[in-house]
């Protein structure tokens, strides 16, 4: 009679740790894809669309391509811009606008002096240097051609997104061999884990058989 308490204690013990380790594959398979899947529509969205003025959330993403704003930002710096009305800028502040009304560039420059109401206009105008010109820029910026403030910088981040636009499908092979990579591994460790848990059982029931005889 005990072996045959112990047998069921052990295989209820053993069920339940199946039933635990198969909600945490669940969640790790959908941890994995969802990660995946990010990268490659990541990958897909940075190659297929290169317009400058996507945004998620209010804030957009430029590439440094100039070196008038160094060493504060270098070219193949990638700056996020916040989305902002002239009342959230203030000097000091380094804004990413539009130049000229006849051009798709943007520029990223420092406001050096803020004209709320510039000569009586009733708009604001904004006068901007880069951090490594001698002199300011020679124009004013009208607050609509204003995009936003840059809010931080990654450095060279550039270089990897013109890579992706450029060999997005080897990102997407990447992806695909890393979820294979990812399922043939846990194969792997779930056979590894169930010839340790047959060993243990066996151990225990020869025990079990010992201790009876």
């Amino acid at each position: 009679m005990s072996e045959e308490v112990t047998g069921t204690s052990q295989s209820g013990k053993t069920r339940k740790m199946t039933l635990s380790d198969k909600a945490l594959d669940i969640v790790a398979d959908i941890v994995t894809y969802l990660l995946s899947a990010a990268i490659l529509i990541g990958a897909v969205v940075f190659a297929f669309n290169a317009s400058p003025t996507k945004s998620i959330f209010g804030y957009r993403y430029y590439t440094i391509l100039t070196a008038s704003m160094a060493p504060t930002y270098d070219i193949g710096d990638v700056i996020i811009v916040k989305i902002a009305g002239p009342e959230d800028i203030d000097v000091g502040d380094v804004i990413t606008f539009n130049p000229s009304r006849d051009s798709d560039a943007y520029l990223t420059h420092r406001v050096y002096e803020k004209y709320d109401d510039y000569e009586g206009t009733g708009v604001t105008c904004f006068k901007t240097k880069g951090d490594a010109n001698n002199a300011e820029d020679s124009f004013l910026i009208e607050s609509d051609r204003v995009i936003g403030t840059v809010k931080f910088g990654i450095p060279k981040l550039g270089y990897v997104i013109r890579f992706v636009q450029l060999k997005w499908y080897f990102i997407a092979a990447f992806v695909v061999m890393l979820i294979v990579f990812i399922h043939l591994l846990k194969q792997y460790v779930n056979m590894d884990n169930e010839e340790d848990d047959e060993d243990s059982i066996g151990k225990k029931a020869e025990s079990a058989q010992s201790g009876g005889a």
